[in-house]
């Protein structure tokens, strides 16, 4: 055992609150709208937060501090791309989602392209948010593995068993404000940990500053190097952070049910962009850590040769912090955990049963959808449990090379019914398949990184596509026409 008294208090205190405060958003549910959108009551501000907690996980806490610790601060580049993505989608998606009454971004393809695309788009979805999911359980053993001295899952399968009580109770209403709680928690750890670290570091900032520069230029940003096999460029970064963030955030229901939570366009728009300048201030300060990390790591080693980067982080905070703060950041490592693995459970439930079985809840019994909606939310609670025991290597490119390789094709396949009036369903299909077989080639048989992969893939999806549609005599082309005005 590695830490405290108190700092075990301090963790089961967040653990038992945090569950408790999401049980009690089950009260008023009365439909699967409550359930899946929280009655469309949360603010813009809430559900920003809510959308920087859902792409938010351990992933991020102690593998963007790893990246740095080996490697600079190019990481950077990617997420100015998330910035260029997010006005996107504002511009080209979310008017959109808003011009329906819809549970899931598929309603859209099944608008435009039939009920069978929904349900492979929908498919796709669930498949790769389960895998990119698992591998963010997975961090979790890391954490707990250097908290507590050992590698036991049964600390993982508690949070988890946690998190699953109170989305299956809460829904969506109870995902969204949890997740303004963690957040919270989240930066106020992130920020102690920061400061922390610099008063570890002999020398302070200074000396961070010499020992990067000696190291090879640790703190620089920008490598304006045009290479499609070296990751992390100023052109992969940005062109290909650009497409990520569109798939991610325009065709991904995790994130895309945020969104569709809203009370307005207007305030959908709003939580995406503030929620771009949250997300380039976090990744910003864990890069910085990470070399901070370095740095304190020439003087005191915290981890021996060749070990794993990804515990870098999780050995400091347990290592170096004192009493209380210690519990405070390993809460909010915890919490973002949490966090992710919540909204990915409703968000998967909901696109199961609206998608896949297609119910509404208006032409059944609504209390009975109800109850199937949160029967399938555990479910997939198990699923990701089991995905989660799995050992996946570094874990943050691990997480992004998953939804890199598929959602390439889905943001093709979006893009295809946004911009090409003549693409019909069978056309759309074999660009999918085209767009996926053909990420899959670059994965493993080419040296490509994964930061191109999302938009070399919609390219692909939406050129296939398109070609395919116009030899396709076996439908009319399905023609975006106007979808109807949200009702309120």
């Amino acid at each position: 055992m590695r830490l405290s008294p108190l700092d075990l208090a301090i963790l089961v205190a967040y653990l038992v609150g945090i569950t408790l405060f999401g049980i009690r958003f089950r009260r008023g549910q009365q439909n699967i709208r409550d359930y899946f959108l929280g009655g469309r009551a949360a603010p813009w501000w809430a559900l920003a937060f809510s959308i920087v907690a859902t792409e938010t996980s351990t992933l991020t806490i102690i593998g963007t501090p790893a990246l740095a610790f080996a490697g600079n601060l190019g990481f950077l580049q990617l997420v100015f791309g998330y910035l260029v993505g997010r006005v996107v989608l504002t511009i080209l998606f979310l008017p959109h989602f808003f011009r329906g009454e819809f549970y899931t971004a598929y309603q859209l393809i099944e608008k435009r392209f039939g009920p069978r695309m929904k349900s492979i788009a929908a498919a796709t979805f669930l498949v790769t948010r389960a895998l990119g999911e698992g591998v963010s359980i997975a961090a979790i053993a890391k954490v707990v593995s250097v908290a507590f001295g050992t590698e036991t899952r049964l600390s993982v399968a508690l949070v988890m068993g946690l998190t699953l009580l109170y989305t299956f109770e809460g829904g969506m209403k109870a995902v969204i404000w949890t997740d303004v709680v963690q957040l919270l928690l989240y930066l106020t750890g992130s920020v102690t940990a920061f400061v922390l670290l610099l008063h570890h570091v002999p020398g302070g900032w200074a000396e961070v500053v010499q020992v990067a520069a000696a190291a090879g230029g640790k703190l620089r940003i920008f490598d304006f190097t045009f290479s499609l096999t070296r990751t992390y460029t100023f052109w992969s970064g940005v062109l290909g952070g650009t497409f990520l963030t569109m798939a991610s955030h325009g065709t991904d229901q995790s994130i895309v049910q945020r969104i569709l939570a809203a009370r307005s366009e207007r305030q959908g728009k709003a939580a995406l962009l503030t929620s771009g300048g949250i997300v380039l201030g976090q990744f910003a300060l864990f890069l910085v850590v990470g070399v901070m990390l370095y740095a304190l790591h020439q003087h005191a080693p915290l981890i021996g040769p060749g070990g794993d980067p990804d515990r870098i982080f999780p050995e400091f905070v347990v290592r170096e912090m004192p009493a209380g703060l210690k519990g405070l950041v390993l809460a909010a490592i915890g919490a973002m955990a949490m966090s992710n693995a919540s909204g990915s459970l409703n968000s998967m439930a909901a696109s199961s049963v609206v998608d896949l079985l297609r119910l509404r809840g208006r032409e059944a019994d609504p209390a009975s959808v109800l109850r199937l909606s949160r029967w399938m939310t555990l479910a997939w609670g198990l699923v990701l449990l089991v995905l989660g025991m799995v050992r996946w290597g570094l874990v943050l490119e691990a997480g992004l090379t998953i939804i890199s390789i598929t959602f390439g094709s889905l943001l093709g396949l979006f893009l295809l019914g946004f911009l090409n009036r003549r693409a019909t369903a069978n056309g759309a299909l074999a660009g999918m398949v085209a767009g996926l077989l053909f990420l899959l080639g670059l994965k493993f048989g080419t040296p490509v990184a994964w930061t191109w992969y999302v938009l070399m893939g919609a390219v692909t999806t939406f050129a296939v596509g398109s070609l395919a549609s116009l030899f396709d005599r076996s439908a009319q082309p399905s023609g975006a026409g106007p979808l109807p005005t949200r009702t309120r």
